[in-house]
């Protein structure tokens, strides 16, 4: 890499944890400028996802407020994450690049749609709950579960955008705040990242240039999210993840 090309990888990995602290969708900064660089598809990939490891840590450390009373929660979760992780990224070496080309950007504009119906999704819920006086459930039942470990699939697979569609699932399923659901959110993105890297380090080629420059530039935007994240309103966080959701299914839609 020249000099020039380093700087952008660095930019590049604080504004990919700052935004992947936030909402997600961070490997859309990333990716395309490591392929920018000359690196091949499958080798940006894989740095990518070991590159954004502190980034992934640094934010939920950032959260650990908001994490608070969530440990049984969190733990239930991670196991299914661990396991979709590593079936992603085992199919990423198995599959042909175009295999989730197309039903990537459905499942991220299915992803914003829940997230923009959540508060309505939410009421009836509870409203539903009340009637049959069914007690809401802490993790979300084994819907949330599945729904989450499949995420998580995708998550190991590619990584961009899973962050909105742990947001949406947990949103739905969940009754509590958006910001407690985030630091979720962030620890289950750490928890993918960190299996798919793994399993990489023995069955892929890394450059490990990208990889110390976006680890670097991650970590010090996982404090800069969870510092303005944290401090957004649930309507303002609302209109973010749909806005960088739509950017996100416009740049898959166009690569």
């Amino acid at each position: 890499m020249t000099t020039w090309e380093m700087l952008a990888v660095f930019v590049a990995g604080i504004s990919a944890g700052t935004i992947n602290t936030i909402v997600g969708s961070g490997t859309l900064i990333t990716f395309p400028v490591l392929l920018a660089t000359g690196l091949p598809p499958v080798t940006a990939t894989v740095s990518n996802a070991l590159g954004l490891i502190p980034g992934s840590v640094s934010g939920a450390i950032g959260y650990r407020k908001e994490l608070a009373g969530q440990a049984r929660r969190v733990l239930k979760f991670a196991v299914g994450a661990l396991i979709g992780g590593l079936t992603g990224a085992t199919l990423l070496l198995a599959l042909p690049s175009t295999a989730f080309e197309m039903i990537v950007p459905i499942l991220v504009a299915l992803a914003l749609v829940l997230v923009i119906l959540q508060p309505r999704i939410s009421k009836a819920v509870q409203r539903r709950r009340e009637h049959t006086g069914t007690p809401a459930r802490h993790d979300g039942g084994p819907l949330l579960f599945v729904g989450l470990m499949l995420a998580s699939v995708y998550g190991g697979y590619f990584t961009a955008a899973q962050g909105i569609i742990y947001l949406s699932l947990m949103g739905m399923l969940l009754d509590d705040t958006m910001q407690r659901l985030n630091a979720v959110k962030n620890v289950l993105a750490a928890v993918v990242n960190s299996i798919a890297a793994l399993f990489f380090l023995f069955v892929a080629d890394f450059d490990w240039t990208a990889v110390v420059l976006i680890a670097v530039g991650s970590a010090l935007g996982g404090q800069i999210g969870a510092r303005v994240g944290r401090h957004l309103s649930p309507a303002v966080l609302r209109i973010l993840i749909v806005a960088v959701g739509t950017v996100a299914i416009v740049q898959l839609l166009l690569r």
